[in-house]
């Protein structure tokens, strides 16, 4: 364990949103630099003195004095049964080395910018959208975030309402910012995935903004199967899958907590 003992940081805020889904806040290394929407590996030592290590998101924003994670509850997940147990004053191992595809950088210019979630998969938007950058770059900017019950998207639900009401950000915002929850299995004012709601134009009926356009960027990031059904509908609509060293029209995570 003497290698990550550089790598321990301590938590300062715990929040559990549900039986399952969990925030918390982590002191930040020193020196360490990242881009809104990258992730890092971040775990705990095990009854053997080991380390249990997983690809987590960032959800602060790079300009953040702290490190906030989002986390959902494996039942006997090797890591999160043990990370749900965390008090403030714990310590956390961070590996301060950051990556992701789910940057600004990864996306040629455009419009429209659309950050479409699933679950979980909503933590590296909620850096986004803090990010000042994001709403330089774009005219509009167009969260969307599918669970199944209403409960789940308390967290997302919580940090949009935490842009449109920090004084610093209300500059850059400026009304660019719309945002769109809806449930599979709970009863709620909007239903259905949002690949569904997407195809069938209810999405963007329901927000009064046009349907897709060339000028338009997505990022998305939930399941594997989420991921490759919007991913066939970039492919659909003529758009290139970006990356860090060349950009295109979207791009998506493939990082996975467990």
């Amino acid at each position: 364990m003497s290698n990550f003992s550089k790598n321990f940081q301590k938590v300062t805020f715990i929040k559990h949103w549900s039986e399952n889904l969990f925030s918390f806040c982590i002191t930040r290394p020193k020196g360490f630099k990242f881009r809104s929407g990258e992730f890092v590996m971040i775990g705990l030592v095990d009854s053997n003195d080991k380390p249990i290590l997983r690809a987590y998101s960032i959800c602060s924003p790079s300009w953040s004095e702290e490190l906030e994670f989002y986390s959902i509850i494996v039942k006997d997940g090797p890591l999160t049964s043990k990370l749900k147990n965390i008090k403030i004053g714990d310590e956390v191992i961070v590996i301060p080395k950051s990556t992701g595809t789910l940057v600004l950088d990864a996306l040629r210019p455009g419009k429209r910018l659309f950050l479409l979630s699933s679950g979980t998969g909503f933590a590296p938007f909620a850096a986004l959208i803090r990010e000042p950058e994001t709403y330089e770059r774009f005219e509009s900017i167009i969260v969307t975030h599918t669970c199944r019950t209403i409960t789940e998207l308390s967290y997302s639900q919580s940090k949009i309402q935490e842009c449109k009401d920090d004084e610093l950000l209300q500059e850059f915002i400026n009304n660019k910012l719309l945002s769109y929850h809806s449930t599979t299995r709970d009863d709620y004012i909007f239903n259905g995935r949002i690949t569904e709601l997407i195809l069938s134009n209810k999405l963007f009926n329901d927000l009064k903004i046009n349907s897709i356009s060339s000028n338009d960027r997505f990022m998305f990031c939930g399941s594997m199967g989420l991921n490759n059904d919007l991913k066939k509908i970039m492919l659909e609509n003529n758009f290139r899958e970006g990356a860090n060293n060349h950009p295109g029209e979207f791009v998506l995570e493939k990082a996975f907590v467990g």
